[in-house]
């Protein structure tokens, strides 16, 4: 899969099959929609193509938003790269791309920039400045500058949307396994270690303190969980916390990963954290000897788990 980060920059001799997005999350409910592009283009000799915008225009539109992505851009790329995709598009969203009329985006981008032949497109797809065109519109352009318009029907675009918002609000309320399985992957995030407090060490679980650099990226509900950490393309086990560590008196949100049987200095490592399962919620406990005797509660639950999905 190429990937172009501007229309301008895209160049294809080959006419496209075309679908727009978000894909946020690249979800279940998408890869449905991403398995019917690849499959139109490889029957008709077409190019697949996606075309997708960021900054989410959202944030570009509505500056009060205040939008959490269940991906970043990077994170997108990786997983629609397994998507047998042709061509990934990421065309930066502006002021001034918002105002182009519904024709001219069709055929200045579309048509001349990109060369399409088809498009994939959900039946309530809004284009053009102020969103003012749909799909009627879209069908006698089609016909106008000779396109196919495939529609997706409402029933198949309800399993996309509904499946977004149950993944965003499963992971505000700590629900990782309901947002796993729209998902059809487990949840993850991107993270460097940075110096932290120490804490940790001092009761006998030494923690990697992480910093998300986009703060776009949806973060799950404060609590514990049992998580997976790629560092290194090496794989390891660890349970983490999300939240502000009330028993020691926090005051802001850390996320701490401690990983299991593991004694290295990783400070500036980059690493992969994909969420398991939650164990429990964050708790204010009345001691410090109390916080370490639930660590060690927490450790045998995150054993007992991994021993049963037989991951140790």
């Amino acid at each position: 899969m190429k990937v172009f980060n501007n229309i301008s920059a895209y160049t294809s001799e080959k006419p496209v099959v075309l679908t727009i997005g978000t894909f946020d999350g690249v979800h279940i409910g998408h890869r449905k929609i991403i398995e019917r592009l690849t499959h139109s283009a490889e029957k008709e000799g077409l190019k697949s193509v996606i075309l997708t915008f960021f900054p989410h225009p959202r944030m570009i539109l509505n500056q009060n938003s205040d939008i959490k992505l269940l991906n970043t851009i990077d994170e997108k790329i990786r997983l629609l790269e397994r998507m047998g995709l042709n061509a990934l598009i990421i065309h930066p969203f502006d002021k001034a791309f918002s105002e182009l009329s519904a024709e001219e985006f069709v055929q200045q981008i579309l048509i001349e920039k990109l060369n399409l032949k088809k498009i994939i497109i959900g039946y309530d797809h809004r284009f053009g400045k102020n969103r003012t065109a749909g799909i009627e519109d879209l069908i006698i352009f089609g016909e106008k500058y000779h396109f196919e318009v495939e529609q997706i029907s409402a029933q198949e675009i309800d399993e996309v949307s509904v499946s977004s918002t149950k993944i965003r609000k499963a992971l505000e309320e700590g629900e990782i396994n309901l947002a796993n399985t729209y998902l059809g992957y487990n949840y993850f995030f991107n993270a460097t270690v940075v110096e932290g407090k120490k804490l940790g060490r001092t009761i006998g679980f030494p923690t990697a303190n992480l910093k998300v650099s986009e703060n776009y990226k949806l973060i799950p509900k404060k609590g514990v969980y049992i998580v997976e950490v790629l560092l290194d393309n090496q794989k390891y086990n660890g349970m983490m916390n999300i939240g502000t560590n009330p028993t020691v008196n926090g005051t802001f949100q850390t996320i701490e990963v401690n990983i299991l049987d593991f004694n290295r200095d990783i400070y500036e490592k980059s690493v992969q954290v994909s969420f398991l399962e939650k164990i429990r919620e964050e708790q204010k406990f009345a001691s410090v000897e109390e916080l370490k005797s639930q660590l060690h509660k927490d450790w045998q639950t995150t054993i007992e788990y991994l021993k049963r999905h037989k991951k140790i």
